[in-house]
């Protein structure tokens, strides 16, 4: 994602970091001179991990976009008020210039 400033968000550049981390993890396991068993174990290791992590980022994500919705809505209802208030200013201007 990008901001409007032309840099990149803070939660995506540490994604890209941690992306690249567990594929050069991945990597350096599967070239590594080490039996198939230590290597299948600690590729199990490395996605649990991601696994953890990946969950974690999931969950402030979430909190972070139904912060955005509920702080929406206040905003929303508070433009409606105000509009409302406005409408009914009109109504009355309107009917002291039909009685005049």
């Amino acid at each position: 994602m990008r901001r409007e400033e032309g840099g990149f968000d803070a939660s995506c550049v540490a994604f890209a970091f941690l992306f690249g981390g567990v594929v050069g993890a991945g990597l350096a396991l599967l070239l590594a001179p080490q039996s198939g068993v230590e290597t299948r174990r600690k590729i199990q290791e490395i996605a649990s991990d991601a696994g953890e992590k990946t969950t974690g980022y999931a969950c402030q994500a979430k909190e972070k976009v139904l912060s955005a919705i509920d702080k929406g809505k206040e905003i929303f209802e508070e433009k409606k008020s105000a509009i409302t208030t406005a409408v009914e200013a009109g109504k009355e201007a309107y009917e002291k210039e039909v009685h005049k």
